[in-house]
């Protein structure tokens, strides 16, 4: 049993490994192709190579899961081509038994999973944001046409919004504007930066203006007469601190998707969230997304059990393949709908998680226990 376990992951692992660097050659190329255009004296073409090497992580870490999916059909379709399965049967192995071991052959997978999850593609990820923010100026973050906002308590129950106009680095801000209001709700002073720079929960601004007012908005659009005083004063400094919740990684967040950020990272941006008041709908998804990918690595390989023990006599290993890529392409776009529907009617997060991984998994190990159940001998006809 152990030698077969051995012998049925090796060559599980092998196309893997084959179709999960087709894939992503595929993915690369088409979006090389798509970002020639954006090449330029800044932008060279080295620049766009690197570029594409960075986000390897990335595209390994999304397509795992179809490439586990059409791997383990083109393994175990040769072995049953082969009869390499008929004598795992004869020998007395069932479905149950192959089917755990191939979930037991799934866990270095999973390992490889978390490594790209928790490191590889988040680093990538922020690298990828630099070069595009500093290169082509651009940003797949939650950036608006005006810039990053951001909302925190400040001192003594005061309200504070940053407006951050560009990020730099993962520190190094430009065209700051950060509106303070009182406790009541009133405004109270705006500041006005060009450039800042985030050092352990502080800001550090630089050039700064600074206008302050103590006149309340009312009373003075109210009053028809002029105001005798000034209504606000303005002054010049060079630098100015402000204690902020805001950190260099909660910054970059802004920068991430989601999807693509550690459980770490998605943990600590949620707290700030939360703690502001801000909608988290979206990370929480991702968070629970991340906690079940696990799963649906072993959804994948369960859905390429019942279609490789089926016994095919005119399709043969290419039809059988061609059904695993029809399913997988299938699931990620329910995957997807189930996302967006989600998102929409505010469903709980770990039912747009899990709803679609536990309704493939009901359907595959109904299909296996149909394919057992119809090869299974009948004992009334040797009677």
């Amino acid at each position: 049993m152990k030698t077969a376990r051995r012998y049925i992951a090796s060559e599980i692992y092998r196309s893997t490994i084959a179709v999960t660097l087709v894939l992503v050659g595929l993915f690369m190329f088409f979006d090389m192709i798509d970002n020639l255009d954006n090449v330029n004296e800044r932008f060279t073409f080295s620049a766009l190579i690197g570029m594409q090497l960075l986000q390897i992580p990335t595209r390994l870490y999304e397509l795992l899961p179809i490439a586990l999916l059409i791997g383990s059909i083109i393994a175990l379709a040769g072995l049953a081509q082969r009869n390499e399965l008929v004598v795992l049967r004869v020998s007395g192995v069932s479905s149950r038994n192959l089917l755990s071991m191939l979930w037991i052959a799934t866990i270095p997978i999973m390992i490889f999973g978390f490594i790209l999850s928790e490191g590889l593609t988040p680093y990538a990820e922020s690298k990828t944001g630099q070069i595009n923010l500093h290169l082509l100026g651009k940003s797949s973050g939650a950036r608006m046409n005006s810039g990053y906002w951001f909302r925190e308590p400040a001192n003594q129950g005061e309200l504070r919004f940053i407006n951050i106009g560009q990020i730099n680095s993962e520190s190094d801000v430009e065209n700051i504007r950060i509106y303070n209001f009182d406790v009541s709700g009133k405004f109270k002073e705006l500041l006005l930066a060009d450039k800042g720079s985030f050092q352990e929960n502080k800001l550090q601004l630089f050039n700064l203006q600074l206008i302050h007012t103590e006149f309340d908005l009312e009373t003075a659009l109210s009053n028809p007469d002029a105001p005798l005083e000034p209504l606000s004063t303005q002054t010049q400094l060079e630098s100015y601190t402000i204690d902020t919740s805001l950190t260099k990684e909660r910054l970059l967040a802004s920068e991430l998707e989601p999807d693509r950020m550690s459980i770490l990272g998605l943990l600590d941006y949620l707290q700030y969230l939360d703690e502001n008041h801000l909608q988290s709908n979206r990370q929480v998804v991702a968070l629970w997304r991340k906690g079940v990918y696990p799963f649906t690595l072993l959804v994948m390989i369960t859905l390429a059990a019942p279609i490789s023990f089926m016994q095919t006599r005119k399709g043969g290993a290419g039809l059988k393949v061609f059904g695993g890529i029809l399913i997988g392409v299938v699931f990620f776009m329910i995957n997807q709908l189930t996302l967006n529907i989600g998102m929409l009617n505010n469903l709980p997060p770990w039912l747009t998680a899990l709803a679609p991984n536990t309704i493939a998994l009901v359907i595959a190990s109904v299909a296996l226990y149909l394919i057992e159940r119809k090869n299974r001998p009948n004992s009334k006809a040797h009677a």
